[in-house]
């Protein structure tokens, strides 16, 4: 049984975060005890609402270095991806630094922010994250803000311009939609993180 923790970032999707893993069947806790996140075998990171005050309550509950040196994988979700960037334009804060790029607004392409509803993603082939997923899949997005494509994107969508559906480097996966609202395809890759990745 793989030890899920789910890192509490005080944002309000944290319910449904771990009510996905539940239908999964997959034990997941949620905590902001060090030690607990330090010796689990998998992380989300979950996240809505801004970047800065997201930081702030990572930075009052002395997350940010946990989180820095975790070596399990960890999966940003939402806002939770874009903390993994170096910056969030976002009220304009440095951000965990896990992974080159930063998070800015939507370019306006006439298109209504927030990007809000479901969109399709292409992924990278063959990669575990997706693993057992359509190519073309449509997934359920929250934003107003992405991470323009880089050398750590691993799916794409589109809303006027190409954006990053999921990034990686190392041990550390992001997501900009939200998995635990994208029905199959959503419980399908949180499936494939706790054991695929």
């Amino acid at each position: 049984m793989t030890k899920l923790t789910i890192i509490d970032t005080g944002c309000a999707n944290l319910s449904s975060v771990k009510f996905a893993f539940d239908r999964l069947g997959i034990q997941a806790e949620i905590s902001c005890d060090l030690d607990k996140i330090k010796s689990a075998e998998k992380l989300l990171l979950p996240g809505v609402g801004t970047a800065q005050a997201a930081m702030k309550i990572l930075q009052d509950r002395h997350l940010i270095e946990t989180i820095q040196n975790a070596t399990q994988p960890v999966l940003g979700i939402c806002l939770g991806m874009q903390l993994m960037t170096a910056f969030s334009a976002e009220g304009n804060v440095p951000t965990l630094n896990l992974m080159q790029g930063q998070t800015e607004l939507l370019p306006n392409k006439g298109l209504p922010l927030p990007h809000m509803g479901w969109n399709k993603v292409r992924y990278q082939a063959d990669h575990p994250l997706f693993k057992g997923i359509e190519q073309e899949s449509h997934f359920y997005f929250v934003h107003s803000y992405a991470v323009l494509p880089n050398d750590t994107t691993i799916a794409t969508s589109d809303y006027g311009v190409p954006f990053s559906a999921a990034i990686q480097r190392g041990n550390f996966y992001g997501v900009q939609f939200h998995p635990e609202r994208s029905g199959k395809a959503g419980a399908k890759l949180l499936k494939n993180f706790v054991e695929n990745v």
